[in-house]
């Protein structure tokens, strides 16, 4: 059920006071519902339960802000709209974070974000990121573009900027969840990626226009983007990034976690090879992504070396082959002996090995050609000695 305009004014005019994430506030929320706990804070009157005088205070100086129809219209302005839980437009799965859900979200863009959350990926990693880094992202963002996955990241620099420029030069869908208002470019360095963003993709947040971004923040936003997602692929992070909040808050919430390894080296890898200890999933390519996120049978090609003419031969043929010594002539018998078959089974194989091009005849002996003692990944035979 939609929310009506009086919850929708309240929901937008605490989104001015509480901070995202606050469990607190949720469980007011649940119990007082959003028009009455605005309507305390506004008026001063009972403190909202559980709060400590001096949070109270605070919280009544917060509210001091709330203009939630001047925040309404100046949302229409830049082309945002307030989202309620219960809207057409809500992401469901936003609901499994229980008292930390949203109290609503500013989203700027023309696509429907219940509808685009539905098939998306988070991809995540290091703002100080390694040029390796910043390329994989790039290339599984777009790859996962070409598939049909919507790529959902931070709007940060390093991994985020990078899978967010994947997914649109794959002419794909992208969204950046902000820790700031949608109307706010930050970092400043990416006000034209987010521009294009806004343009081509969507941009979300739980802060209302204006607001700027905080350290809390940043690491909250990320429980936003592990729950609109089906899942969470690290590419980069060191151990104290602020990724792996995004991919262990994945986890709790029951959805697929999945990482990139990068250089065991390398610090900024660190983090990943931690989680895939911990039971993320590793992964190498889109492909992989979507065996583990999308429908029963998108599997991933199996992965294989190059066929080689060798691997064609049968079992009992093969042995034969590699019952030659590698650098001289052998007799049928004594071939026959190390492959543990007949003389005459090996001369059958022998004269059907020469006809393929892998042993030559020399006298009453056969020896491997250089073809066969150059063939790539072929046994070494018996040492002549």
């Amino acid at each position: 059920m939609s929310a009506d305009h009086e919850e929708r004014l309240a929901r937008a005019a605490l989104t001015r006071v509480l901070e995202p994430g606050d469990e607190r506030a949720g469980r007011w929320l649940a119990e007082l519902g959003p028009m009455e706990v605005a309507r305390r804070l506004a008026e001063g009157g009972e403190p909202l339960p559980g709060a400590s005088p001096r949070r109270w205070a605070g919280l009544r100086s917060r509210a001091e802000r709330m203009r939630p129809e001047r925040d309404l219209a100046t949302a229409r302005d830049t082309g945002t709209r307030f989202l309620c839980p219960g809207d057409g437009e809500w992401p469901a799965q936003l609901d499994d974070l229980g008292l930390a859900r949203p109290l609503g979200l500013w989203v700027r863009g023309h696509p429907g974000l219940r509808i685009w959350a539905l098939r998306s990926v988070a991809v995540v990693g290091a703002r100080a990121c390694t040029e390796y880094g910043a390329h994989t992202a790039a290339r599984l963002a777009a790859d996962l573009a070409e598939r049909g996955w919507v790529v959902v990241s931070g709007g940060a620099y390093g991994i985020d900027g990078a899978a967010h420029r994947g997914a649109l030069a794959a002419s794909g869908a992208t969204v950046a969840v902000l820790a700031c208002g949608v109307d706010r470019p930050y970092p400043q360095g990416h006000r034209a990626l987010i521009g294009r963003i806004a343009e081509q993709g969507l941009l979300v947040g739980e802060l209302p226009p204006g607001e700027h971004p905080t350290a809390s923040r940043f690491i909250l936003r990320n429980r936003v983007i592990a729950a609109l997602t089906r899942g969470t692929v690290v590419v980069e992070a060191a151990h104290r990034s602020g990724a792996l909040a995004t991919v262990r808050s994945a986890a709790r919430l029951g959805r697929f976690t999945m990482g990139v390894p990068g250089p065991v080296s390398s610090a900024q890898s660190a983090g990943v090879h931690e989680l895939l200890r911990e039971g993320a999933v590793l992964v190498t390519d889109a492909a992989e992504i979507v065996e583990l996120v999308g429908e029963i049978g998108q599997l991933a090609p199996r992965r294989q070396g190059p066929v080689l003419p060798r691997d064609l031969l049968s079992t009992a043929t093969a042995r034969v082959l590699a019952a030659l010594p590698a650098g001289s002539a052998a007799g049928a018998r004594e071939i026959a002996r190390e492959a543990a078959t007949t003389e005459d089974d090996a001369v059958g194989r022998l004269y059907e090995l020469h006809s393929l091009g892998f042993v030559e005849r020399h006298g009453d002996g056969w020896q491997l050609t250089r073809q066969a003692g150059n063939t790539p990944g072929r046994g070494q035979g018996r040492s002549p000695n």
